[in-house]
């Protein structure tokens, strides 16, 4: 069957053509004796609830619970998704943020799905164009370090107008905690010290989104 062959439909039709469970059938390559690589992949899939958002937050040990996934699968699938993440964060960008929304579409694919918080900084031009962006932090389930001082040296060394500052809820809702304000209250009052804005601080979750500079949350998805 068509749909038994990923490799030949993608040499036949492109990538684009194929289905998550397919794709992830070529990077697995084979199956095990009872279970070919679209049935192992299927399975995997099922075990992340169904999405690429779910995958990107297992680890390796998680993967290698599906018979038929060893270390060597498990590292190719890691090496994609890390690929993918990377690719997200690399592509040159001359788009003027003016919205929270551009900044979600930008950062999602970085943020969705992990099951830690990160925290970001996007460094802006006077006319909101991208100077540069890069993960400041890391942190656990429920929080991670904004440091002020940090984001302030960086913003003077790349010579940025402005920034924007983001991070994810693996919680799943965007809303922001007491905790969260402060620190907010905190790197504006530090970045204007230096002439510099806090154009917004907008919190990631899966499908959603908070922004400080337009005061509510937003649902993508």
């Amino acid at each position: 069957m068509a749909d038994e062959k990923p490799r030949e439909k993608l040499l036949s039709h492109g990538p684009s053509v194929l289905s998550n469970v397919e794709l992830l059938a070529i990077l697995l390559s084979s199956g095990t004796p009872q279970k070919n690589a679209i049935e192992v992949s299927r399975e995997l899939l099922e075990l992340c609830g169904g999405s690429i958002a779910g995958l990107s937050s297992m680890g390796m040990d998680d993967m290698m619970e599906i018979d038929g996934i060893g270390k060597a699968k498990a590292s190719t699938l890691c090496a994609a998704i890390e690929l993918g993440r990377r690719f997200c964060q690399d592509r040159p960008d001359s788009t003027q943020y003016t919205s929270a929304s551009m900044v979600y579409d930008l950062m999602s694919p970085v943020l969705k799905g992990l099951d830690h918080e990160e925290c970001w900084c996007l460094y802006l031009t006077r006319s909101c164009i991208l100077l540069g962006r890069e993960k400041l932090s890391s942190g656990g389930p429920q929080s991670t370090v904004i440091d002020p001082i940090q984001i302030v040296r960086k913003a003077i060394a790349r010579k940025a107008s402005s920034v924007i500052v983001i991070h994810n809820h693996p919680s799943g809702s965007p809303i922001p905690g007491d905790a969260d304000k402060r620190e907010t209250m905190k790197l504006k009052a530090a970045l204007a010290k230096a002439e510099i804005s806090l154009t917004d601080h907008v919190i990631i979750s899966d499908g959603s989104y908070f922004s400080f500079a337009e005061g509510r949350e937003f649902r993508k998805s």
